[in-house]
This record gives C-alpha cells, sequence and structure tokens, in this order.
C-alpha cells in the first residue's frame, strides 16, 4: 500500500490496520492510510464475522492446520449431531485464553515469538462475545461454520474448544474474515485492484465513522488547523464532527465545547 499510495523518495506514508489476520487466513483487512491512521481508534464498531472449518480428531500446536499434530482422539459418530448442540453453550460472553500463536505482548515479546522459541506461558483468560455461531455444513470430520464475535476472539482457540465440548479434539483448517466492523468482504479489493485503480479503492471517513460533517470558511478553517477553538456553526448538535474547509478538505475532527468547537484531530 505504501508503494501504491506513496509519494516518491522522502518519508514513508504512514499506513494503518484495524485487526491482524492469520498467516493462513484471507478476507477483510481495514487499511488506513496518512493522516486517517488517527482516525482508527474513533472507528466504535469492531465486531467481526467470519467463515471457517473445523477439522474434528486432531490438535496442532498452532491451533490451526499449518501446526504440527499433538494429539489424536476419536470424532465421535453422532459428531454434527453434538456440534449443532454445544454451540449455543459459546453463545454470549464466555472466556477464552489466547493461543501461544498470536500477536499479543506478555513480557515485552509476542507470544508467537515465544512459542517459536519452544515456550509455553500461563495466559490470563480475556472476555469476548460470541454474537452467533452456525453449523453450514459437515462431511468426513470437517464441519463448515460462520461465527459474529467481538474484538480479540480467536477461532482457534474456539474450534478446540468446540472439539473439547464433543468429547474429541479439533483446530481450524481454513478461516475467511467476511466483515469487520463497518467493512464487509463484498467491497473488498485485492491488492491488485487497488495498484489498478488506486483512487477508486479509497473510502471517505464519514462512511466508516457516523459523525456528522461541517464546513468551515477560510479564516476558521485556518484557525481550526492551528489548533484554535472556533465558533460552533449553527445547527451543529453532535459532540463530535468531521470539519471541511470550503474546498470540502478534510480539515480533522472537532468537539463541541459550549458555544466553541474544539480541535481534537487536525490534518494539515
Amino acid at each position: 500500500m505504501r508503494r501504491i499510495f506513496g509519494p516518491s523518495g522522502g518519508r514513508k506514508l504512514p499506513v494503518g490496520h484495524v485487526g491482524t489476520l492469520d498467516p493462513d487466513a484471507a478476507g477483510v483487512l481495514p487499511l488506513a492510510l496518512g493522516g486517517a491512521t488517527r482516525l482508527i481508534p474513533l472507528i466504535e464498531d469492531r465486531r467481526k464475522a467470519y467463515a471457517f472449518t473445523l477439522v474434528l480428531g486432531r490438535s496442532t500446536t498452532t491451533g490451526d492446520a499449518s501446526g504440527a499434530t499433538v494429539l489424536e482422539a476419536p470424532v465421535p459418530a453422532d459428531a454434527e449431531k453434538l456440534l449443532r448442540a454445544v454451540s449455543a453453550r459459546f453463545i454470549g460472553q464466555i472466556e477464552q485464553i489466547p493461543p501461544m500463536y498470536s500477536a499479543l505482548h506478555q513480557g515485552g515479546k509476542r507470544l508467537y515469538e515465544l512459542a517459536r522459541a519452544g515456550e509455553v506461558v500461563a495466559r490470563a483468560p480475556r472476555k469476548i462475545t460470541i454474537y452467533g455461531l452456525s453449523l453450514l455444513g459437515y462431511a468426513d470430520n470437517e464441519a463448515r461454520m460462520t461465527c459474529a464475535c467481538s474484538e480479540g476472539t480467536y477461532v482457534r482457540t474456539l474450534c478446540e474448544d468446540l472439539g473439547v465440548a464433543i468429547g474429541s479434539l479439533a483446530h481450524m483448517g481454513t478461516l475467511l474474515r467476511e466483515a469487520s466492523g463497518p467493512f464487509v468482504l463484498f467491497e473488498s479489493l485485492t491488492l491488485e485492484a487497488i495498484a489498478a485503480a488506486p483512487e477508486a479503492a479509497l473510502i471517505s471517513p464519514e462512511r466508516v465513522i457516523p459523525f456528522p460533517t461541517i464546513v468551515l470558511d477560510g479564516r476558521e478553517a485556518a484557525d481550526f488547523r492551528a489548533g484554535r477553538f472556533v465558533a460552533l456553526p449553527a445547527g451543529a448538535i453532535a459532540k463530535h464532527v468531521f470539519v471541511r474547509d470550503s474546498a470540502r478538505m478534510l480539515v480533522g475532527v472537532g468537539e463541541a465545547v459550549g458555544a466553541l468547537l474544539a480541535p481534537r484531530k487536525v490534518f494539515v
């Protein structure tokens, strides 16, 4: 993305992302470019939606198909029925222990760095929320499933826990992120498509963050850019607003403070 959008020479274009994807996963990965990286904390909807396969009968070192086998176990003859029955137990707020192969920090290092060095450390359980969990089909000890969940959910761990819940072992086979907050798969583009038409890939912040937009004239826009309070335009009733200048360029994000508009994030 830096090569596609970044200026030639000079400093690198800032690029940020909203949530990581496992190396073997596919799907939605929202990216922010330039000053928009500062807007990432304002995205309130962090829910995720996944389609995945759950492979029964074997656990792996990584919790997915790329890992080496750790243990094998028989698969119940009525595994499909059992999966449908236990899935309801996982809906709602539950606790989940993050996998060793994850990007979480512990002791100044990422967990996957410790795992690759052969270390296993204790991880505190974290509260997550599963909004929906559905079994789409089952054949040859492999289940096709979908999941809607909160930020911070590890589908690999969910697969392992589902395997244990039906009296077997399991790992995640494949993973496709179908949605990340307001970003959905059918609107996503491949890197090749973005490189072919870069401008068509850009999304206005107003489409993602539900703040209204106000327009300031030349003097007020200049004051706002300089970090000075300006008069709050009449009719602006929201606490936070996007601010654009008379040329409709994005100036920043303002916060209503009484009758004034305070600059909270300013783009030069």
